[in-house]
């Protein structure tokens, strides 16, 4: 990803994007279910295009709370397919609620999803695409592997000169902790 390493800085979606965010490994659910939607909402986009939908995306998921979002029934289906500060289609507004109903299922089995996802470690990239298509919708080889690179839990976001990837490695992410490197 070195070329995201040499371009996002000094960029003002990518560079705070890069800099802030970018493969830290979160424990958060709402961080982590926010991710996830992000992700799967790129797919056929350019990432610049929903870092700039962003605050759309968190209004009209309302904070991206799981738990609030499994509630959505056919109104808000209707709602978030005419919210333009969104992507408005329907496999992906669809995706994001049936996720939410998924992760409030690990939450309920597991105490979180980033619990869930910690004890699926060390899983090969193959194996975490996998696992995530058996348990998620939307979730291809190129969803999962941003997905869990962009929240710490698989090597690749940062190039080894980068100076955000030494602030990651203090902070010793599971893929690093599972020989990774």
């Amino acid at each position: 990803m070195s070329g995201y390493c040499d371009a996002a800085p000094g960029h003002p979606y990518h560079g705070p994007y890069h800099d802030t965010e970018y493969g830290f490994p979160t424990g958060d659910d709402t961080v982590l279910f926010e991710r996830l939607v992000l992700e799967i909402n790129q797919a056929g986009l350019s990432w610049l295009t929903i870092l700039k939908k962003r605050d759309g995306f968190r209004a009209a998921f309302e904070g991206f709370d799981p738990k609030h979002v499994a509630q959505y029934g056919e109104n808000d289906r209707v709602r978030l397919l005419g919210d333009a500060s969104i992507i408005r289609n329907r496999l992906k507004v669809n995706a994001a609620i049936e996720n939410a109903k998924t992760i409030c299922g690990l939450q309920a089995s597991h105490g979180s999803f980033a619990n869930w996802i910690a004890e699926q470690h060390p899983l090969s990239k193959p194996d975490w695409v996998k696992l995530f298509k058996k348990t998620f919708l939307f979730t291809g080889g190129e969803i999962t592997g941003e997905f869990l690179m962009s929240t710490g839990h698989l090597p690749g976001a940062h190039h080894q000169d980068c100076p955000v990837y030494k602030e990651i490695a203090a902070l010793k992410p599971l893929w690093m902790m599972a020989g990774g490197v």
